[in-house]
Formats: structure tokens, sequence, C-alpha cells
């Protein structure tokens, strides 16, 4: 009768000390399931609006180097098309190199587009100025790259600026 009495007493402290288990771990893990909620909660807070500051810079960029707003904002800045050419480059290098840190908030497939944009307009301008002698004035150049413009079905960054609104409205 007392190893009968035995056998139960640690078959029923077995059954209490797995039933303390359950709870125990179950407890530990909502826990750290909150805690990880606050951490992403907090930290939701603080990238959120970088995120969205990143989606407005680049908008911004694209708008800044979409040739009509880039030759309307650097006309007259060139004698001859060679120099005006190279301004037009510089000028979109220099504001793709103050917009790099942005691609960190955004997806790879979004930054994609956005360089395909920056090297289709240098492309653009890179065509438009084979057809202009380099000592013509840069007027001609920026005629050229109107023209290009015009032909085209689709302009550069349309596509990149498209991306990045949806990228941006899929957070919200």
């Amino acid at each position: 009768m007392e190893l009968y009495a035995m056998i139960t007493l640690v078959i029923l402290t077995g059954i209490v000390v797995f039933g303390l288990y359950l709870i125990l771990t179950t407890l530990a893990e909502k826990i750290f399931e909150k805690q990880r909620w606050d951490i992403r909660s907090k930290n939701t807070e603080i990238i959120l609006p970088l995120r969205i500051q990143a989606y407005e810079r680049m908008c911004l960029f694209l708008e800044r180097i979409t040739p009509n707003q880039l030759l309307l904002r650097t006309v007259g800045s060139a004698s001859n098309a060679l120099e005006f050419q190279q301004i037009l480059l510089q000028e979109i290098r220099e504001e793709l190199n103050h917009n790099l840190a942005q691609q960190l908030y955004m997806s790879h497939d979004t930054w994609e587009q956005i360089i395909k944009a920056v090297n289709e307009v240098q492309a653009l301008i890179n065509q438009a100025s084979e057809e202009v002698q380099p000592e013509a004035p840069a007027n001609d150049l920026a005629r050229k790259i109107f023209e290009r413009v015009i032909q085209q079905e689709v302009q550069p960054c349309t596509q990149a600026l498209k991306v990045v609104k949806e990228e941006i409205q899929r957070i919200f």
C-alpha cells in the first residue's frame, strides 16, 4: 500500500509540475510576444515617417530629373551643346547621389525602377547630343531633347513614379 501511495504521489506531483511548466511557458511566451509587439510598434513609429519621407524625396527626385523639368531648370547655364550635356548629366548624378540613402526604405524592385528611369533620362540626353554638334548652341540640344521626349509614348520617369506611388499606397 505504501508503494501504491508513493507511486500515486509521484504521478500527481509530475502532473502538477507539468501543468505548472505549461502555464509558465505559455505565460512567458505571451510576455515575449507582447514585448516583440511593443518593439515592432515603436519601430513603426520611428521608421514609418522616415519611409514616407524617402518616398516623398524619390517622387521629387524623379520629377526633378524629368527632361522637361531638368531643361527648364538648367536652361541658359551653358554656352554650347557639349557643356549643356555635361551640366545635365552632372545635375542628374548630384540629385541621385543626394538621394542614395533613400533606397534603404523602399523595396529593391522600386529602387531598380528609379535607377532605370535615371539611366533612361541619361540615355535620352546622350542620344540627343549625338544629333547635335558639340559647338552648337545649348538651345539646339535642349530642342533635340524636347523632340525626343515628345516622340516617346511613355516618359522615362513615369513608370518609376507609378511604382513608387503604388508601393507607398501598399503601406497604408
